[in-house]
């Protein structure tokens, strides 16, 4: 069975769904292939009302859909009912600034006069994953829908709840048949899907595997794409940063949802000066993190999403360990019930070890002592990875050049505060390609059309 909810607080199972038939599936994109034909031509105020009850429902519903999360993927509920209502935030966004952000761009050739204008391209196919369950879908649906596409979405197979919920969400803010879709699908349909020449474009966030594959995919049937893939980003820490206010984050950036976060901070690259305060205290602050009931508020970690995500994890780290790293705390899973990893710093991690090009999804740190700041440089940019990364210093101008000459899509100094509907959302390297939210995340599957006019005679 593809699609189960299993609480991995208890490991016990609520319920499973069915994927699809291949003809429910063809009754499916028909709607969504008739709907574009309709929406595309709505005006932005009208898309926007839409959009906006949507925003309206999941603020309404925020400790519903939390719950659903909670119970389904682990997530503590205080960081759940953030995410729904960052979620409702995005929604609200695009649908007051869609029509802005593709409002036609005027030209200035040097003869006559010429526009840029934007359309939508069709229906669009999202591929996304469990860690973000609600986030996820708004951040493609929000810019999307508002942009006159539709879209048809993969949820991943152990949200199926969450999945169906967020649909509801479209049905009941009175949107047409179509414009939103949720398929309850298995890979091989996943694939027959792209291959379907009503499918304009493919959105993915995935693994650098699953990237691959459906790009790949996606580019043999000459379609656009976006990849937002996985991330080992670089917490450096300087000799003159605030060390109190550093642990704050680098606790917050290992830890948040349980470490399973694409941007979150991975690999702890400190330079030698402060390297033995920062790990002591880096260790007494993951050392008061306590395993618990995600649903009680009290709880400061949760378990991981799945049993399947926690073996995964641990024998990630045996083959860490198994060349040459070592366990300066945790390492195991957490003697009670539940998918529950143990906190855990790695060091002498060095780069002919796996670990060292490795994702670790879960909370696992790296920690990497450098002898000064292009030390540090050198090394967090000694990654397959670029998604995002993070500079500590007390000097702004010198977090700025660190920032600077790192291969990333994002860097931020002095804090790990990506999620804001405004900031563009991406990577570089295999941590893929495109980008979601702000502006740019609007651009991705539209048109962009010249219009030109100018009086000039046919050359013979």
């Amino acid at each position: 069975m593809t699609y189960q909810s299993v609480n991995p607080f208890n490991g016990k199972l609520d319920k499973s769904f069915d994927e699809i038939s291949d003809a429910q599936f063809e009754t499916k994109i028909s709607a969504a292939e008739n709907c574009f034909k309709s929406w595309r031509l709505k005006s932005y105020a009208d898309r926007a009302k839409i959009v906006a009850k949507a925003s309206l429902l999941m603020h309404e519903r925020v400790n519903e859909l939390a719950r659903i999360m909670t119970l389904e993927m682990g997530k503590r509920i205080g960081e759940a009912r953030g995410e729904v209502q960052f979620s409702s935030d995005i929604l609200a966004y695009y649908a007051k600034n869609a029509e802005r952000f593709l409002a036609d761009v005027k030209l200035h050739p040097s003869a006559g006069e010429g526009h840029m204008e934007s359309s939508p391209i069709g229906v669009i196919f999202g591929v996304e994953p469990w860690n973000f369950p609600y986030y996820q879908l708004a951040r493609v649906a929000g810019p999307h829908l508002m942009a006159g596409n539709v879209l048809m979405v993969k949820h991943a197979g152990c949200v199926p709840q969450c999945a169906i919920a967020f649909e509801k969400l479209w049905i009941d803010a009175g949107a047409p048949v179509g414009l939103y879709t949720n398929l309850l699908i298995s890979h091989e349909q996943s694939n027959r899907v792209i291959d379907d020449p009503r499918i304009k474009g493919v959105a993915l966030t995935g693994s650098v595997a699953a990237g691959r594959s459906i790009a790949a995919r996606a580019g043999k049937n000459l379609k656009p794409s976006s990849m937002e893939l996985g991330g080992s980003d670089a917490f450096i820490v300087l000799e003159d940063a605030d060390l109190d206010h550093t642990i704050k984050w680098a606790l917050w950036g290992r830890m948040y949802n349980t470490g399973q976060t694409c941007c979150a901070a991975k690999r702890f690259i400190v330079v030698d000066k402060i390297a033995d305060r920062f790990i002591d205290k880096f260790q007494n602050a993951l050392a008061e993190v306590k395993a618990g009931d995600p649903l009680d508020e009290a709880t400061t970690m949760g378990p991981l999403s799945t049993e399947s995500a926690l073996v995964d994890l641990l024998k990630q780290v045996d083959v860490a360990v198994s060349n040459g790293a070592k366990v300066l705390m945790g390492g195991k899973r957490v003697d009670r019930p539940g998918s529950f990893m143990q906190p855990t710093i790695l060091t002498d991690v060095k780069p002919g070890n796996p670990a060292f090009r490795d994702e670790f999804f879960g909370p696992v740190a790296m920690f990497f002592r450098v002898r000064d700041e292009e030390a540090a440089i050198a090394l967090a940019n000694d990654s397959d990875f670029g998604l995002g990364g993070s500079v500590f210093t007390r000097d702004l101008a010198r977090g700025k050049h660190v920032a600077s000459r790192i291969d990333t899509g994002m860097m931020f100094i002095n804090n790990l505060s990506w999620s804001d509907a405004e900031l563009p959302f991406g990577g570089v390297k295999n941590s893929g390609y495109g980008r979601e939210l702000g502006d740019m995340g609007i651009q991705a599957f539209v048109n962009k059309k010249l219009v030109r006019y100018v009086t000039a005679e046919a050359p013979l």
